[in-house]
């Protein structure tokens, strides 16, 4: 049974996966709703209000990753690939981070601001500066891209772990099976126990 991630990490790791797919998901498909008329303001809001929260969780899981060292990597793996995927999990992060960080720097830049949950609107606070909002709004969309390839990266790598080396990487992320599981029941007879 290999080290495992502590329950806070899982947590975190499953929660903002899930998160990130769907707002990355909800992106997309802001990004067909047509310019000028309501209902793109009303999305592209609810995108920036989730994209503040999410990027506040990302907050949270960086810090507990900074203040908690992560299970070491089995033995058998090359030091080539310890080298990789610590490279990989680095990217991760900076991507998370950068993400909603120049979201919420473009919509600054940008004489809309932010209407939280459309409900509570904060002005901006940088002036309306089309170059400004480009550049932010570029660094988000390859964000994004780098994200989601770094992502396919490490899910390939995953697979790669469960089906050639088979060296049980995924139980230190994976949410550990209950007590009850692991025991025989006490309703079947003795022989077949």
């Amino acid at each position: 049974m290999p080290a495992r991630y502590t329950a806070t990490a899982i947590t975190l790791h499953w929660l903002l996966a899930l998160l990130l797919l769907g707002q990355f998901a909800f992106g997309l498909l802001v990004a067909d709703i047509p310019r000028g008329t309501p209902a793109r303001g009303l999305y592209i809001n609810l995108h920036k209000s989730s994209g503040i929260l999410i990027g506040l969780l990302i907050l949270v899981r960086i810090g507990w990753r900074l203040t908690h060292r992560p299970p070491p990597l089995p033995a058998s793996m090359p030091a080539w690939q310890r080298h990789a995927a610590t490279l990989s999990h680095a990217m991760l992060y900076l991507c998370m981070a950068v993400l909603p960080l120049s979201g919420y720097l473009a919509s600054n830049f940008s004489k809309h601001g932010i209407k939280f949950f459309n409900l509570v609107h904060w002005p901006p606070w940088g002036p309306d500066d089309k170059t400004w909002y480009a550049l932010f709004n570029l660094t988000h969309h390859v964000a994004a891209l780098v994200l989601a390839l770094f992502v396919l990266l490490h899910l390939l790598a995953l697979a790669k772990h469960m089906l050639i080396d088979r060296d049980g990487l995924l139980l230190r992320m994976w949410p550990p099976r209950s007590a009850h599981r692991n025991h025989p029941r006490s309703d079947h007879p003795l022989e077949t126990r």
